[in-house]
C-alpha cells in the first residue's frame, strides 16, 4: 500500500486567512467563508482535521476553513466550520508552532436533537474574549427562558477557558 504524502502544517494554515477582530460567527456566516476561501483538500482534512474530531464523521460531513486569529505569536488559532447531519459547528482550534493540538472548542453553530433546535452565535473580540449567546426553538416556537449567554477566553498559551 502506498503511503499518503504528508502536507506541511504551514500549508494547512495558509487555507485560513487572518482577519481583524472582532468577528461574529452566526448561522449564515459560513456562506461568506465558503465563497471567499479555497476549500480544504481531502488530504488536509484527513491529516489535520479528522484527528481532532471526537465524533465519527461520514462522507457527507463538510469542513470549511474560516479564519486564522491574528497576532497569536506563540501559537496558531484557527476557526473552521463543520457541517454534519443536523449539527453545524464553528470550531476554534489552537496549535503549537509545530502543529500539535493545544485546545479545541465548538464556539457557535446549530444543533437539532429531534425535539429542540439550538442555535449559538459567537463574537470573538480584540482581547480574545469570546461571547456566546444560545437560544432554543421547540416546535418552531422560540423559548426565551432557554436562552443562555457565557464567555470564553483564549489565553496567550492557546488554552480556551470558561470565564467566571
Amino acid at each position: 500500500m502506498k503511503k499518503q504524502p504528508q502536507i506541511r502544517f504551514s500549508h494547512f494554515l495558509e487555507k485560513f486567512p487572518e482577519v481583524p477582530l472582532p468577528i461574529i460567527l452566526a448561522e449564515e456566516t459560513h456562506h461568506t467563508f465558503s465563497q471567499q476561501n479555497e476549500p480544504l483538500p481531502t488530504l488536509m482534512v484527513e491529516q489535520f482535521i479528522l484527528p481532532l474530531e471526537e465524533e465519527q464523521t461520514d462522507e457527507f460531513t463538510e469542513f470549511v476553513p474560516c479564519v486564522r486569529i491574528p497576532k497569536t505569536y506563540d501559537f496558531h488559532a484557527i476557526i473552521y466550520w463543520k457541517a454534519g447531519l443536523m449539527n453545524y459547528q464553528y470550531i476554534l482550534a489552537t496549535f503549537t508552532k509545530k502543529g500539535e493540538l493545544i485546545d479545541k472548542r465548538a464556539i457557535a453553530g446549530t444543533f437539532f436533537d429531534g425535539k429542540a433546535l439550538t442555535t449559538s452565535v459567537a463574537t470573538l473580540d480584540e482581547d480574545w474574549t469570546i461571547y456566546i449567546v444560545s437560544g432554543q426553538s421547540v416546535d418552531g416556537q422560540f423559548d426565551a427562558t432557554k436562552s443562555t449567554a457565557y464567555e470564553l477566553e483564549l489565553l496567550s498559551e492557546g488554552n480556551i477557558i470558561n470565564m467566571e
